[in-house]
């Protein structure tokens, strides 16, 4: 029976160190760089938090390196909520010290996945694309971190847009660490089609005093988003939001799934 909706959370899990307060992040630095006891313990809990979703997007999952024990935490994470498919791109890789990802976790096949590396001064910033379905028409999934500085946020959302408009319809979500009423985000609605979020109801951080909206689930228009909210879980400096998307209007499948290669599609030329 196909399936009408699709559950989503997107969730930046702050390498499962789990800041609740703003001294931590001086008290608990430490835990960026060393292994500490109470990895599994939180990723445990964060796995409770994902299991009912059917496509979750992850940031600030590490690739498996010396600080986590050598635990590959978006798999470990898939395996203990059940997921069928985990899905890794490498975007901050230090080697054996920390690997920092974008992951998707799936309940169900994908079946294209490409990695696109985000314009920057520095590299570390990617966007994870997955081709699935939803009532067997193809639906693109983005799962990206953007960058802290503004200017070059600007720069990727340049990029991104020009990802999202061959892609078709599509679902973008991530850490954007950009407000709703942000350029960057004013620009992927203007040249991607991507409907805003509400704003201001949906503060993501600091966890436990969300009042920036940096964490967000946007569409293309050929879908829509309900049920749209942060959760409350203090597992991270991050909330998870979590939607449910079901298709706006009917839309006919292309001839050839992924017939467009996106990740050939160059990025959108810089202003002079």
């Amino acid at each position: 029976m196909p399936q009408t909706t699709l559950r989503l959370l997107t969730y930046n899990i702050q390498v499962a160190i789990g800041s609740r307060r703003y001294h931590h992040y001086v008290s608990h630095g430490w835990k960026y760089v060393m292994p500490h006891g109470q990895t599994l313990r939180n990723l445990d809990r964060i796995a409770e938090v994902l299991a009912p979703f059917d496509i979750v997007g992850l940031q600030e999952a590490d690739g498996g390196s010396f600080r986590t024990g050598f635990i590959d935490q978006s798999q470990y994470l898939a395996t203990r909520a059940r997921f069928e498919t985990c899905l890794s791109m490498v975007t901050r890789d230090f080697g054996r010290l920390a690997q920092h990802t974008n992951s998707l976790l799936a309940q169900h096949p994908v079946q294209a996945v490409y990695e696109h590396r985000l314009p920057g001064a520095m590299d570390g910033r990617g966007v994870l694309e997955a081709r699935c379905q939803l009532e067997g028409q193809p639906l693109t999934i983005f799962v990206t971190h953007l960058a802290l500085r503004r200017r070059t946020r600007m720069r990727q959302a340049r990029f991104l847009a020009r990802l999202i408009r061959f892609a078709g319809p599509s679902v973008v979500m991530g850490d954007f660490n950009a407000k709703p009423d942000s350029r960057e985000l004013a620009y992927l609605a203007d040249r991607a089609g991507l409907c805003l979020p509400p704003y201001p109801s949906h503060g993501t951080l600091p966890s436990w005093r969300p009042r920036a909206a940096v964490d967000h689930i946007l569409a293309t228009p050929e879908l829509t988003l309900e049920e749209y909210a942060p959760l409350p879980e203090l597992l991270s400096d991050h909330l998870p939001v979590q939607a449910r998307v079901r298709w706006a209007v009917p839309v006919r499948a292309p001839d050839v799934l992924g017939s467009e290669e996106t990740s050939a599609a160059p990025a959108e030329p810089e202003p002079a």
